[in-house]
């Protein structure tokens, strides 16, 4: 796998490495939990941090939880023995997604260029879904000047070559 990195002087943008992703549905978030041993927020766009995984609330029963690659198999056998006994909904979905880590002192500038949304409120360590030109895409700030953008693997090329244009537009003073 070959990770890129666009560098100009306002912006830097990084593919980062695969990780293991599963979009989870449960109307009972507590016992999840305790089995993951993560919590799930209750508040939309809340993240939980536990070691090297990550919870993030994108609805009232909707999470996007996230672990290194090699966590796959022990993370998806948790949620298979958990879906035995709690109602829940676990879909693997790593393959489907790319992420963008994206840094630098005009970082909400770049991200203005193409996102409806006022990213400047969003605090760090929370996320949200919402859109860059037509595309959706998950957005967690991870820093001040420092976003993790994630992004359906089919839609990213188009969205790599707005983000190039724009922090290139950016660099120049445009």
């Amino acid at each position: 796998m070959t990770i890129m990195t666009a560098s100009f002087a306002p912006a830097t943008i990084t593919e980062l490495p695969p990780t293991t992703r599963i979009s989870l549905r449960t109307a009972d978030p507590s016992a999840v939990a305790a089995g993951l041993g993560l919590e799930l927020p209750a508040k939309v766009g809340a993240r939980a941090v536990a070691g090297a995984r990550t919870a993030l609330c994108l609805g009232p029963d909707e999470w996007l939880i996230e672990a290194p690659e090699a966590e796959a198999g022990l993370l998806t056998g948790t949620l298979t023995e958990l879906a035995a006994r709690l109602p829940l909904s676990a879909v693997e979905v790593s393959d489907r997604e790319i992420t963008f880590a994206l840094a630098g002192p005009a970082i909400l500038d770049l991200l203005a260029t193409g996102c409806p949304r006022d990213v400047a409120q969003l605090t760090v360590g929370a996320g949200c879904r919402t859109i860059f030109d037509t595309v959706q895409i998950v957005l967690t700030r991870e820093a001040e000047d420092r976003f993790h953008l994630t992004v359906w693997r089919s839609f990213a090329p188009h969205l790599r070559a707005l983000l190039d244009i724009a922090a290139r537009e950016l660099a120049a003073g445009l």
